[in-house]
């Protein structure tokens, strides 16, 4: 965290800022209290500063300001701090119900040129902000949002030397990182259970230990906890020393209580300093994460989530050998992989056609699969339809040993009826909880999604959509050899063409470039491989456009056979 950052460096390179000129104006010397009071701004002086710009419809800031209250009211003894709130808001009664909440000073909501002053004096372009300022009137940073979040009042009197002197802290406690120097803070040695009883840190050393980072309003944490706990009241069933320490980031604490009850481990009281700390300690990313702590207080690993949720129990104890041993059985199953190991999970061993029948995953050995995972909700799938429609057809004609399996995140089933209506090919029913494990299988994120299985059940390619939008039937059946192949092919087939464009659409000389997808601005359709590109205007045609109106050559070729062109739409063929 840097301190006195480059966007106060106009600032900092004056020795002092003046309070009074700072903070008064022409027909103001004072500022107000939350009960009206007029408080001179002269009494400010000798005292550090911090300058707080929010607003009351700035969700981070509503989440922000109970944080630097606590940590204000902390501070109150000692007398020489003191926050000035700049309101950002839109109306004297939003102000008003802010500030009411706020135990320090405001400048006037009236004093409209004050406070756009002071946003264009420290270059306010987003809230919460807060500026602070020593006593001498020396800006010492504005990233009092983060210091305070980070530090709080640890981080009196926010000097480069005391931070530096917390920074140095940390990376002593990582490098001697206990159980203890993780969940223990000053003001607190134990963590709760879910009956409410205080339960000292001390009787978790030993173990090993998983500290849970959730937020029960995000929708994959509440599908991780009851995995989670299926895991949890297992080890614990077979013995294992084995805890859960929740680490809460919810903001709400009667949702949150209600949530904790039906958790049988550990978790820090809601809203503890601690909780945002360790997010930030162990520079987490997303939500849920599970990091596991062995039995001497070190990490053992930052997010043992996606090995719970594939192989459950047998995870345990997250060491690396483990995670060695894990890998081993995941290659021998890559290895192994069949059709019907990926299409049959108990008593569900079918998928179903066009008029509703059944077609066993045995019917289906030996031939190409292409996985799609799909939703009639999704605008990139709907437009990457008719091209996979299209491309079915083509191999469909050469060769029948192909099918299409469409993989639906359907809402309901009527929106699955109506999308699958509109396909060629085979499904798997909606609601199927097959979906959920083939999605983990082959690590789904985003849809549309293609996945490539070959004829022996192994899978060909994770990455087919894209393969598919540019070469179509072209790259069938999607190996490596047969992508290599086609690619020499598109290479082969600008080779008839100009280096250079010019085009009545644009009024810069176009370029022939290697493109993956691209929107062609001519005819407002997707382009893949080959564009005629400005770099200036980040301006596309695809070569069928350009190509109609060459005006830097008197050579005007032919379309390529590599495209169509119906006047409206470019598309390459397949």
């Amino acid at each position: 965290m840097a301190i006195a950052e480059e966007n106060i460096a106009e600032i900092t390179e004056s020795d002092t800022l003046d309070f009074r000129s700072l903070l008064s104006s022409t027909e103001r010397d004072f500022l107000i209290g939350n009960n009206g009071d007029h408080v001179k701004v002269d009494s400010l002086e000798g005292k550090k500063l911090g300058l707080y710009f929010s607003a009351s419809w700035c969700g981070p800031c509503r989440r922000f300001t109970p944080t630097l209250v606590e940590e204000y009211n902390e501070l109150a003894s000692k007398g020489d701090f003191e926050v000035v709130f700049v309101s950002a808001d839109e109306d004297e009664e939003s102000f008003s119900g802010y500030f009411s909440k706020m135990p320090w000073l405001a400048v006037p909501f009236s004093d409209s040129d004050a406070r756009n002053r002071l946003d264009e004096l420290f270059k306010v372009d987003g809230v919460p902000y807060l500026v602070i300022i020593d006593e001498n009137g020396k800006v010492l940073s504005d990233s009092g949002v983060q210091i305070i979040g980070e530090y709080g009042v640890e981080g009196y009197p926010f000097t480069e030397e005391k931070i530096k002197e917390l920074k140095d802290q940390e990376e002593a406690a990582r490098r001697n990182q206990s159980l203890r120097s993780v969940l223990v803070s000053h003001s607190r040695d134990f963590v709760v259970s879910s009956d409410g009883n205080k339960v000292p840190v001390s009787e978790l050393e030993g173990k090993t230990v998983g500290l849970y980072f959730s937020c029960f309003s995000y929708k994959a944490c509440a599908q991780f906890t009851a995995k989670l706990v299926e895991v949890y009241d297992k080890l614990k069933a077979n013995g294992e020393s084995f805890e859960i320490v929740l680490i809460s980031l919810d903001y709400e604490e009667e949702s949150f209580k209600q949530d904790f009850k039906s958790m049988p481990w550990f978790t820090l009281p809601m809203k503890d300093k601690t909780c945002e700390k360790l997010f930030r300690y162990f520079e987490l990313s997303s939500l849920p994460t599970l990091v596991v702590i062995g039995p001497n207080g070190k990490t053992l690993h930052t997010n043992v989530g996606e090995a719970i949720e594939k192989h459950g129990v047998l995870a345990y104890p997250f060491t690396p050998e483990k995670f060695k041993e894990l890998l081993e059985i995941e290659k021998a199953k890559v290895e192994t992989q069949t059709l019907e190991s990926i299409l049959v999970l108990g008593d569900l061993d079918s998928v179903i056609g066009k008029d509703g029948a059944k077609v066993s995953a045995s019917e289906l050995v030996g031939k190409n699969i292409l996985l799609y995972f799909s939703a009639h909700w999704c605008p990139p799938c709907r437009a990457f339809l008719p091209k996979l429609i299209k491309t079915y057809h083509d191999i469909k004609a050469k060769d029948d040993a192909f099918e299409v399996i469409f993989i639906s995140s359907d809402h309901d089933q009527a929106s699955f009826d109506e999308f699958f209506s509109s396909m060629p090919w085979l499904a798997i029913p909606f609601g199927d909880e097959r979906k959920k494990t083939l999605q983990k299988k082959f690590k789904v994120q985003g849809i549309p999604a293609v996945i490539a299985i070959g004829p022996s059940g192994r899978t060909v390619n994770r990455d087919a959509r894209d393969i598919i939008a540019i070469h179509g039937a072209a790259a069938y059946p999607f190996t490596q050899e047969q992508l290599k192949d086609v690619e020499k092919q598109v290479e082969e087939i600008a080779k008839g063409w100009p280096e250079k464009v010019k085009h009545d659409s644009h009024e810069h000389e176009l370029v022939l470039t290697s493109r993956d997808a691209y929107n062609c601005d001519g005819c407002n359709e997707m382009g893949y491989a080959w564009s005629f590109y400005c770099e200036e205007c980040d301006y596309d045609l695809d070569p069928d456009c350009a190509l109609k109106n060459d005006e830097a050559t008197d050579n005007n070729p032919k379309a390529s056979p590599g495209f169509v062109c119906d006047g409206d739409t470019c598309c390459r063929r397949a």
